[in-house]
């Protein structure tokens, strides 16, 4: 571009030049035969900017070809890590590739411990040329505590990275918080501005609480764009692996009250695929209010989310409250064109937990909204039993109706928000607690104690309705609590023996319902 300014320019100048001369030079110039012109240098062509389509053919050719997994060589200060060695490793700052920003930091992240598979990393610059980052152990710092033979440098090779963390000035102005990692399979999580790390997102579920076992995609690398000065997101591109399925990914996210992910997804598979989990979130959940009884802790109440919220096609509101259970349960919400989907954690105060270090009042909640048709499938949910409150037990995901087959292409394009609740608004009447125990009246049945948020209610009762797919329904009752702000509904269930049973409960006006629906699953403990 400069080359061709500057010919023009030269041109130009003679031919000004000329034009000032003397007349009889004027004259002769007229006369003299004409100079064939120049011909202008060639422009050479910018390259193209590297994008979303760059990955989806890297992901094409993935597929077209057998799955071949890697797995970093783990050797020196890197091999047989604990828990608190491999936290004692940190990145330097001052190797920040976005060093001087007052916008963003970006963090790589060491291999070691369970990050054992390598993680090639590359940066885009603002002309969109990619910069691959070589691994170089002396990015990092190690705790000299806990390293006191020190790092032998000379032994590590080029192992990947087991990921990236993104940083921004969140909660305050002068201080970059970390607001979203990625690292380890295709997981990624993300706070927004007052909350804590707690819910998980990833790229693709594959055979989540199936009998044939789950499949873990990885990212097996990442294009992390440079944000320009007037940015307020990061661009990311990924591309994931699997056995039965390679993919291209598009992640712009901003953070903020709202931190939010704009999600672009071009799925491969290698094989037929009735098993996928568009979308998936996965939580924990232990215990609450609806099973206090299993455990023995001071607390009320541990979970990261506490019920799976739903905006169907035919935008009914369903919350669908977790529990905790001794055996896997799978539960399916069939539904075309979903407008949205997430696990929430609606206690947000100090009170419901007493837990003054995991602080789970906290915890963010997840959000999923479809930005194109979806088609025919289920919101599905998974619910596995758990000891403790170290393992994430609870998965929720979109499944396609139809099967997604070899060698086809299959795109989605949906916003992941993290925040303190799910972006939904409508004038409705929320559920804002559950609670569950025994019977005095029957010892065989259970009472549910269901809270609603009383603000949208009139001076009219709504009608209650109660149901259950076995067992029965039995004495039900409405009760205003003006000072609590809550409406609570209250029934007994009498089981059919030990036969699993999902109940529902809804409080219906003179033209439909005024609350969400309320679904809850009971299972013998």
């Amino acid at each position: 571009m400069y080359r061709r300014e500057f010919v023009i320019s030269a041109g130009a100048a003679m031919t000004a030049a000329s034009a000032l001369g003397s007349g009889l030079g004027a004259a002769f110039a007229q006369e003299a035969p004409a100079t064939p012109a120049a011909p202008e240098a060639p422009v050479p062509e910018k390259p193209k900017p590297f994008g979303f389509e760059d990955v989806a053919a890297m992901a094409r050719d993935l597929a077209a070809n057998p799955y071949a997994y890697r797995d970093a060589d783990l050797v020196g200060s890197f091999g047989n890590l604990t828990y608190d060695q491999y936290r004692g490793i940190r990145f330097r700052r001052d190797r920040d590739p976005w060093l001087g920003s007052r916008d963003f930091a970006l963090d790589l992240l060491p291999p070691g411990a369970i990050f054992h598979e390598p993680v090639d990393i590359s940066l885009v610059d603002e002309e969109g040329i990619v910069i691959p980052v070589k691994f170089d152990p002396h990015m990092f710092e190690f705790d000299q505590t806990l390293f006191p033979d020190g790092v032998d440098y000379e032994t590590i090779g080029n192992m990947g990275f087991s990921g990236f963390r993104l940083r921004a000035p969140l909660n305050r102005p002068d201080v970059m918080d970390e607001f979203a990692v990625f690292q380890g399979a295709s997981y990624f999580r993300a706070v927004a501005r007052g909350t804590l790390y707690g819910i998980s997102a990833r790229g693709l579920a594959i055979g989540t609480g199936t009998a044939e076992g789950e499949e873990f995609p990885l990212f097996r690398g990442f294009w992390i764009h440079k944000p320009s000065g007037q940015e307020r997101s990061v661009l990311i591109h990924a591309l994931l692996d699997s056995r039965s399925v390679a993919g291209a990914y598009e992640f712009r996210v901003t953070p903020g009250a709202e931190t939010v992910f704009d999600t672009r997804v071009a799925l491969f598979p290698r094989q037929d695929m009735t098993n996928a989990g568009i979308a998936p979130l996965t939580s924990m959940y232990w215990f609450g209010p609806t099973d206090r009884t299993r455990v023995d802790d001071y607390r009320p109440a541990v979970h990261d989310s506490d019920g799976l919220q739903m905006l169907t096609g035919g935008e009914q509101r369903l919350w669908r409250v977790l529990s905790g259970h001794n055996t896997l349960q799978v539960s399916a919400f069939v539904d075309q064109d979903p407008l949205g989907f997430g696990l929430a954690q609606r206690a947000r105060n100090f009170d419901a937990y007493q837990d003054a270090e995991a602080r789970y009042e906290k915890r963010p909640s997840a959000w999923i909204a479809p930005q194109d048709g979806w088609g025919k499938g289920t919101v599905s949910l998974v619910e596995i039993p758990v000891q403790n409150e170290f393992n994430d037990n609870i998965v929720t995901f979109w499944q396609p109706a139809d099967a997604l087959k070899a060698n086809e292409r299959y795109d989605f394009n949906y916003m992941l928000s993290f925040s303190p609740e799910p972006p939904d608004s409508a004038p409705i009447a929320r559920v804002l607690e559950t609670m569950s125990g025994q019977s005095v009246n029957n010892a065989t049945a259970r009472t549910y104690v269901i809270d609603f948020d009383l603000d949208l209610f009139g001076a009219d009762d709504p009608v209650p309705q109660v149901r259950a797919s076995s067992g029965s329904i039995g004495h039900s009752y409405l009760l205003r609590l003006p000072e609590q702000g809550r409406m609570r509904l209250a029934f007994e269930y009498i089981p059919d023996g030990t036969k699993p049973a999902d109940l529902s409960a809804v409080l219906n006006g003179p033209d439909g319902p005024l609350s969400e629906t309320w679904i809850a699953r009971w299972t013998r403990e």
